[in-house]
């Protein structure tokens, strides 16, 4: 009975949802999003909080230490799970300290270039790679990103010697593939996808196992290397404990937004794909694609101190 009490009640105050990026990223977008339907069907407010900074580790222990009440949520990424590979000294470890609660989207990466590289495809650009080697540059977010940790496996993958260039950001890797100082980079499409049709940058490739319907023409880097795939998932997710109750009840009103077809357009404008399932579903798709990218961790021997 208390069970089904606090299902009904739930929530009673405000609930904050924890970004651990800055305003405007897709990880923020998605939250946002999120929390407006989660506020318009629960008739209550679900508000975002953006705590930035270590690749969303500021947020995710935050959140690993607040009540399991269901009144702190975290806007979880691939990275969550992975972290621990890179900051050895994390106080928190995702797998055991959280709950997932439902899976909302997958999000590839474009392979692009800025428009003086003569490679019009993978398969070109490769073989300039080869041929002059550590003489591209590929830029990143950040060490440790989504983008830099891309392009780790496509030269895992390759065999070619590419440099790393981070910046503070995905904006401002942007701003500089466009201005010629970095040739290549993987990025989401939210950040790119207007540059590419401006013809500022060009897209050679997809990271997803499928072509997208945002850009349906372009092919996948699989396409030229089977079984390459990048793609980052994110969700929501609740400190360790949280009433099952609580857990099951925010899967369901979530699983309905993402099954919304307005809901499902808005995510596929920003380059994203939705996905249903149940808190288990997630977990384990976190833990599979965790381990891909401690694989590539270890070899590119990434880490922070």
């Amino acid at each position: 009975m208390s069970r089904v009490a606090l299902a009904q009640s739930y929530p009673a105050k405000p609930v904050r949802i924890v970004v651990g990026f800055p305003p405007g990223g897709v990880s923020d977008v998605h939250a946002r999003l999120t929390a407006q339907w989660l506020s318009e069907r629960l008739g209550q407010s679900f508000i975002v909080e953006n705590r930035a900074g270590a690749g969303g580790t500021i947020a995710a222990e935050s959140v690993a230490r607040a009540p399991p009440d269901g009144y702190t949520l975290l806007q979880t990424w691939g990275g969550d799970a992975y972290n621990p590979s890179l900051y050895p000294s994390l106080k928190y470890d995702y797998m055991r300290d959280f709950t997932p609660i439902a899976e909302v989207a997958l999000s590839p990466l474009v392979m692009e270039v800025n428009p003086s590289v003569p490679a019009k495809s993978v398969l070109e650009l490769i073989a300039s790679a080869k041929a002059s080697p550590g003489m591209l540059n590929y830029a990143s977010a950040g060490t440790g990103t989504p983008q830099h940790l891309c392009g780790e496996l496509f030269k895992m993958t390759t065999g070619v010697d590419m440099v790393h260039v981070p910046y503070r950001g995905g904006a401002p890797a942007v701003t500089g593939m466009i201005a010629g100082r970095v040739q290549v980079m993987f990025d989401f499409l939210a950040s790119s996808l207007e540059h590419i049709r401006a013809g500022k940058l060009r897209a050679l490739a997809m990271t997803s196992a499928k072509r997208w319907p945002v850009l349906a023409d372009l092919p996948t880097v699989g396409d030229f290397l089977p079984g390459f795939e990048a793609v980052m998932p994110g969700g929501i997710a609740a400190p360790k404990n949280t009433p099952n109750a609580v857990v099951d009840k925010l899967n369901r009103e979530i699983n309905v937004m993402l099954a919304d077809p307005r809901m499902k357009a808005r995510f596929a404008e920003l380059g994203s794909e939705t996905i249903t399932g149940s808190p288990t579903d997630f977990a384990q798709l976190i833990e599979t694609d965790a381990e891909k990218w401690r694989r590539v961790i270890r070899s590119a021997n990434i880490k922070f101190e």
